[in-house]
């Protein structure tokens, strides 16, 4: 590990910052995706001594919400007949056998889906959605509200069992600064939700002031072009993406994390041996573990530390002008709404069923959408744009 303490903006109102620990995979990953995705994260190196404080755990891995994001360009030859690309998916293939089968259904996939499922049909058969300059802004607010709390340094990797040890470990260390310091951000998720694995991302946790209430928040921060609330459609993608990080963290606090199904679904050896790298990481870290199933024992203990979440979610909109706040969105979770919301999009995902269009009411989407010129759907272009939002972890405008 190389660089200077320097090198990172430290939060004078937050004492001892955890390290997550980049490796080397994922950093080449991260800078690429950084000028081709959305969910981008700069590399920062810096030395950190895993002895500072014995009430906080130190960090050991290393996570980019791209690697949770599911965006992936398909080498699919664009022979200009879209309807006869699809004529050529097995029956037996549906989406998220083909496109998640090793990675898991994500938050965003959910969320892009509910937008507009002919949008996500595109971007699986054809290609990745365009990162526009608002998205790449909003990236960006979002590594630096993450700097303020957590700082970065890179671990070798060498097996794929390394990969998503660091990725559960990366939880594992976001948990426990959030139970000592009652905040955390960009902590992962990876559990199995309605018959399927999903993962995630949630930008803030914080633990509420008051005695009264012990169950953590979940917040989520959208930054906006405009200095006005989004319109509906936006927020209510919003409140979806939080209700899925609910749903999920409920579900893991209450122990739903079948171990030998995500060994099988994800092709995993329980038993490999960790890289020395990360193996003297955890043990300095105070949680040895050797191999990955060791790493699954703490995430899955780690668990049984936590509370459900809070049922009041919280969505905070910024203008990206300046990072003023424009308005908050709280809500309560609607778990029939939710259900209903998930159901929709699985029925897409697994094959049950062909992409459905955006509603004639929400037409103003396709004006912010890359495909619309080979959209069916696409009869007016001369409807007027409905009001445009750059969120760095939602759906495009």
């Amino acid at each position: 590990m190389t660089g200077s303490p320097s090198e990172l903006p430290l939060n004078n109102t937050v004492p001892d910052i955890p390290t997550e620990i980049v490796s080397e995979e994922e950093m080449a990953l991260i800078e690429a995706a950084f000028v081709a995705a959305r969910s981008s994260i700069p590399s920062i190196r810096s030395p950190y001594d895993f002895h500072r404080n014995a009430r906080s755990i130190q960090s050991i891995t290393a996570l980019s919400k791209r690697s949770f994001s599911g965006r992936t360009e398909i080498d699919i030859e664009d022979s200009g007949d879209f309807a006869g690309t699809l004529k050529k998916i097995k029956a037996n293939e549906s989406f998220l056998h083909r496109f998640r089968s090793k990675k898991g259904l994500s938050v965003t996939d959910i969320t892009a889906t509910e937008w507009c499922e002919k949008q996500m049909e595109f971007v699986l058969l054809r290609a990745k959605r365009k990162t526009t300059k608002a998205m790449k802004a909003g990236s960006a607010r979002h590594t630096n509200l993450e700097e303020e709390v957590v700082k970065k340094v890179k671990v070798r990797v060498k097996s794929k069992e390394d990969i998503w040890a660091l990725k559960l470990l990366n939880f594992i260390i976001g948990a426990n600064q959030l139970l000592f310091q009652g905040l955390t951000r960009e902590l992962p998720l990876i559990g199995f939700a309605e018959g399927v694995w999903m993962v995630g991302v949630i930008d803030e946790i914080c633990m509420p002031a008051t005695e009264t209430n012990m169950n953590p928040k979940l917040i989520d921060t959208k930054t906006r072009v405009r200095g006005t609330l989004p319109a509906e459609p936006q927020r209510r993608n919003g409140r979806l993406q939080l209700m899925c990080y609910k749903y999920m963290w409920d579900n893991l606090v209450a122990d739903n994390f079948p171990s030998r199904e995500f060994y099988k679904f994800f092709a995993l050896n329980p038993h490999s041996m960790l890289s020395e790298e990360i193996r003297e990481k955890t043990a300095d870290s105070g949680f040895p573990a050797d191999t990955l199933d060791d790493v699954v024992r703490f995430y899955k203990n780690t668990w049984t530390t936590l509370p459900p979440a809070y049922d009041q979610l919280l969505l905070r909109y910024e203008f990206q002008k300046d990072n003023s706040l424009i308005g908050e969105d709280q809500f309560a979770f609607d778990p029939d709404w939710f259900k209903n919301q998930m159901h929709g999009c699985l029925e897409f995902w697994l094959g049950e069923r062909e992409a459905c269009y955006t509603p004639e009411e929400e037409r103003w989407k396709c004006r912010f959408c890359q495909f619309t010129s080979i959209c069916p759907a696409n009869t007016d272009h001369d409807s007027t744009p409905g009001p445009t939002s750059a969120n760095s972890s939602s759906t495009p405008n």
